[in-house]
């Protein structure tokens, strides 16, 4: 699909936008999960883990692109704010020093293979990319269970562990830990939701 989308946008002369904005900065095992796919963007957008939560967004993109705008053409009352890019420098440094990419991935495999092992009633499909995860809630008939979902986030919830639930249906359980958690809060995040009564099997789980 990106490789066909770049063929489209050559063709047409369509501009090709990335959103990093959360799988930036080494959520996916990459730097950028743009890295995986092997398509270069004319833009890429990127925020959030850009500066590890303090406020910042950045545009990223082709030199004559970035470029084309006269001088004071873009802009914003806090561009180039100095303490937002001191704290997404600090970041950089972060991700190289620690290792944040292979920790990525070792937290996604991680996870995946936690969910895999409970064994139980309906956890369907599991998908990641490095530590950015979601698996999916379905019933007895194989279908999106939307209200399994809202009663694991609020089970969870209970006992101090904050879930989300995304998708189309609203079944699917996200899961985004902080790339710099310590292997025992990790653990104590799983054993919650191991502990929680419900019938859950896992039917599948494959990397995306």
């Amino acid at each position: 699909m990106p490789k066909a989308l770049r063929e489209i946008c050559d063709e047409h002369g369509i501009v090709l936008i990335f959103d990093e904005v959360q799988c930036g900065f080494a959520r996916t095992g990459t730097l950028f999960a743009t890295e995986q796919l092997g398509v270069e963007p004319d833009l890429m957008t990127a925020a959030k883990s850009l500066a590890g939560g303090y406020p910042i967004s950045a545009v990223i993109g082709r030199a004559d692109i970035m470029d084309a705008p006269q001088v004071g053409g873009l802009g914003g009352t806090y561009s180039g704010n100095p303490l937002a890019c001191a704290a997404a420098l600090a970041v950089m440094e972060v991700i190289e020093e620690e290792n944040l990419l292979e920790r990525s991935i070792e937290i996604g495999d991680t996870i995946a293979s936690f969910l895999k092992g409970l064994n139980l009633s309906s956890i369907g499909h599991i998908r990641h990319k490095g530590a950015m995860l979601a698996f999916e809630l379905i019933d007895s008939e194989g279908k999106p269970d939307a209200a399994a979902a809202a009663n694991l986030k609020a089970k969870a919830f209970e006992q101090g562990l904050l879930l989300a639930s995304c998708g189309m249906y609203g079944n699917a359980i996200r899961v985004m830990v902080p790339l710099t958690v310590e292997d025992e809060v990790l653990q104590e995040g799983l054993d919650i939701i191991k502990d929680i009564p419900c019938s859950l099997i896992v039917i599948e789980c494959h990397k995306i």
